[in-house]
C-alpha cells in the first residue's frame, strides 16, 4: 500500500508543480505582453505553492528525505539507536497528529464557519487549508510504517 501511495502522491505533487509553472508563466505574460497580470494567477501561485511544500514535506518524510540533524544517532549502539529511532518516530506523529490533523480540522471548521473566501478565485480558504491535516495523515501513515517496517524486519537505522 505504501507504494500505491507513493506513486500517486508523486504523480500529485508533479501534476501540482506543473499546474504552478503554467500559472506562473502565464502570470509573466500577461503582466508582460498585455501590461497587467491576471488577478487570479498570484493568488492561484500561492496556494500551490503552499499545497506544493506541505504535501511535499509528508512526501519527504515517507520516502526519509527530510532534514535531520544526525547528533545523538551514532554515538548510540544497539538498543540506545533502537529507543532513539522509536523515541524521534513517536515525537513526530505526536506533532503531525496535533498541530496538523488537529489543528488544521480547526482551522478548517473555523473558516468554514466564517465563511472565507480567497480574495481573487473565491474559492473557501477551508479548500486550500485541507492539506494540513491530510499532510498530517500521512505523515502518521508514514511513521507508523518506518516502526512497523523497523520493529519486524529489525533493520539496522
Amino acid at each position: 500500500m505504501k507504494n500505491t501511495i507513493d506513486r500517486y502522491l508523486g504523480h500529485f505533487l508533479v501534476a501540482l508543480m506543473m499546474l504552478m509553472t503554467l500559472d506562473v508563466l502565464w502570470g509573466v505574460f500577461t503582466r508582460y505582453a498585455m501590461g497587467s497580470q491576471a488577478d487570479w494567477s498570484e493568488e492561484l501561485a500561492r496556494f500551490l505553492l503552499i499545497w506544493i511544500g506541505i504535501l511535499g514535506g509528508a512526501y519527504a518524510a515517507g520516502q526519509h528525505m527530510h532534514l535531520s540533524i544526525d547528533l545523538l544517532m551514532p554515538k548510540l549502539s544497539g538498543n540506545g539507536k533502537r529507543k532513539l529511532f522509536i523515541f524521534i518516530n513517536l515525537l513526530i506523529m505526536v506533532f503531525a497528529l496535533l498541530v496538523m490533523v488537529i489543528g488544521g480540522l480547526r482551522l478548517i471548521y473555523i473558516t468554514q464557519v466564517l465563511g472565507q473566501l480567497s480574495a481573487s478565485l473565491r474559492i473557501p480558504m477551508a479548500v486550500v487549508y485541507s492539506v494540513l491535516p491530510l499532510s498530517g495523515l500521512l505523515v502518521i501513515y508514514y511513521k507508523i510504517y518506518d516502526l512497523r517496517h523497523y520493529v519486524e524486519l529489525e533493520t539496522e537505522i
